[in-house]
């Protein structure tokens, strides 16, 4: 047998390097240009296709989890996702560039659909453990520009690869001989699991669609708009470069906190009690920004960010809850692959809605897809709680 709690910290380890690997070349890019001899815009599309990869991976990623091991698929993670940060830093042409950033989505993929069922399937305490996940992959994104920069500076450019790379091996080595492979056929079901009655299973399914589509498009549109928002509405507070940088910085502290928080009320209440309140956030604070500016303007995007990150706690909480063992990496897979298409696309929806009206018309639209969140609430069925079945 594991230790759930062994399982859980080296998962939520893994969700760490999921998003900081995914983010080194955003950082890094900048003063790689020059040792390649490359502008920048003409790196920044290499790393196209791994992002692609990193979304439509899951749905083969996630089935394999269900129908082979999710303890394998892991040890394949670390490996894998280790060995293309270091292929990173060892290219010599924009070829291997852009074959090794698609190596690195290739096994990012990995971890989504399998490491978020690993944690349903070993946590007491669905909500707490969700929470928690959640911050260990924030940190991931805020650590990752910090890292790669420090790293850069004093060690150069390819070092930023190979040394998170290496420590990544490392860690799936621990993980490969402290976790072993799960026998799940007589596994109990998530902790708190609910269950709906069966008619009513649709309005699961329609509401996940609605929120998943609705609030990835949105959290990967203002994750993109936000530098710039500040850029442009914070002027007569700082134009520092670097604080700006601190002051986004700030805001997503408290979206990793709202994360822990919706986390430990899910497993006190329904999901359809904590994500109708939830849903009614995200609207108004969008709109507001449209206009605001300055110390007014933070503070209604922390309130944009902690409704945000909440959602995200709820969506995977939905799908841990309404899924059987033998199902749940297959139906984290569908869900990762829907949110991840949606964001990819909310880009080149930032872009298009910035031309034709500035952040307001951009932030309005999205005020209004954020409406949905609200019908997605309100058409989620009651749950029956059942209680968690011991292990055979």
């Amino acid at each position: 047998m594991n230790s759930p709690s062994r399982v859980i910290g080296f998962v939520n380890a893994a969700h760490f390097i999921d998003h900081y690997s995914m983010l080194i070349f955003a950082a890094a890019v900048i003063v790689m240009g020059p040792a390649l001899g490359m502008a920048y815009s003409e790196l920044l599309p290499y790393a196209t296709p791994g992002f692609i990869a990193f979304g439509a991976g899951s749905l083969l990623t996630g089935w394999l989890g269900d129908r082979w091991s999710r303890r394998h698929m892991m040890v394949i993670f670390f490996v894998g996702i280790g060995a293309s940060m270091i292929s990173v830093g060892l290219v010599q042409t924009p070829l291997q560039l852009g074959a090794a950033l698609l190596s690195i989505g290739i096994f990012a993929s990995i971890y989504h659909p399998v490491g978020t069922a690993m944690i349903v399937s070993y946590a007491d305490r669905l909500g707490r453990e969700m929470g928690i996940n959640g911050v260990w992959g924030n940190l991931g994104v805020a650590s990752s520009a910090l890292a790669t920069g420090v790293i850069g500076q004093y060690l150069g450019w390819r070092w930023a690869f190979i040394v998170p790379g290496i420590v990544t091996i490392l860690v799936g080595a621990a993980f490969a001989r402290m976790v072993v492979h799960e026998d799940r056929t007589g596994s109990r079901q998530a902790a708190a699991q609910a269950r709906v009655a069966k008619q009513d299973m649709w309005r699961v399914i329609v509401a996940l669609l609605i929120v998943v589509i609705a609030i990835s498009t949105t959290f990967n549109a203002v994750t993109v708009a936000l530098p710039k928002l500040f850029a442009e509405r914070l002027a007569d507070l700082t134009r520092s470069p670097a604080l700006l940088g601190v002051i986004a910085a700030c805001v997503y502290v408290f979206g990793a906190m709202t994360q822990y928080t919706i986390g430990k009320l899910l497993d006190r209440h329904s999901l359809k009690a904590v994500s109708l309140p939830l849903s009614f956030v995200l609207a108004p604070f969008l709109y507001f920004a449209a206009t605001l500016s300055d110390l007014p303007l933070i503070l209604v995007s922390i309130g944009i960010v902690m409704g945000a990150f909440g959602q995200v706690t709820v969506n995977d909480a939905m799908v841990g809850k309404y899924t059987s063992e033998e199902w749940r990496s297959r139906a984290y897979a569908v869900r990762y692959f829907v949110g991840f298409t949606a964001a990819g696309a909310s880009v080149g929806l930032v872009a298009w809605l910035y031309q034709r009206g500035g952040f307001v018309t951009m932030l309005h639209a999205f005020a209004a897809l954020c409406l949905l969140t609200v019908a997605a609430a309100l058409i989620l069925p009651q749950e029956i709680k059942v209680p968690a079945a011991q292990p055979n």
